[in-house]
């Protein structure tokens, strides 16, 4: 039982040294950064590091159809979007799939498909028609609306 316990001892005291010559040869590299006035906290709310992503929150093969053909179309049309988009599905018994794609929270696009998967593509196409037309206007009333009461994310 005891060697058992200095053999945990010993690899948890590995770990420790590996970590501290990680954080040492890593502390340079810091320094620099801090030295030409980097600054992380700098950024603004409204920016967004992992823009251009299409974000799948869909559950079933025919919300898996659409935001696969939706993605492929957008990468195509837009490759150097920066928006990031959110395709959701809520799937209904009677109706098929309620889909709808958002941008910051707010619906740009929104459909019923039917449980025939035959229509997908050609909805998803309609779909980056228009979702693309309704992120560049609300970009536009975004850069547009200026207020010393409301901050950009509050509007």
């Amino acid at each position: 039982m005891s060697r058992s316990c200095l053999s945990v001892m010993s690899v948890i005291g590995f770990v420790l040294a590996c970590q501290l010559a990680v954080a040492e040869t890593n502390a340079p590299a810091q320094t620099a950064a801090a030295q030409k006035g980097a600054n992380l906290d700098s950024g603004q709310i409204g920016d967004e590091p992992l823009g251009g992503i299409v974000i799948n929150r869909t559950m079933t093969v025919l919300g898996w159809d659409f935001y696969k053909s939706f993605s492929e179309v957008w990468q195509a049309v837009h490759p150097d979007s920066k928006f990031t988009l959110t395709v959701t599905e809520r799937p209904t018994a009677q109706y098929g799939s309620e889909i709808w794609v958002s941008y910051r929270d707010i619906r740009i696009f929104h459909t019923f498909l039917s449980p025939a998967r035959s229509g997908v593509s050609e909805a998803s196409k309609q779909a980056v028609e228009i979702a693309y037309k309704n992120v560049v206007e609300i970009e536009e009333q975004r850069k547009s609306f200026k207020s010393a009461d409301l901050g950009p994310e509050e509007m």
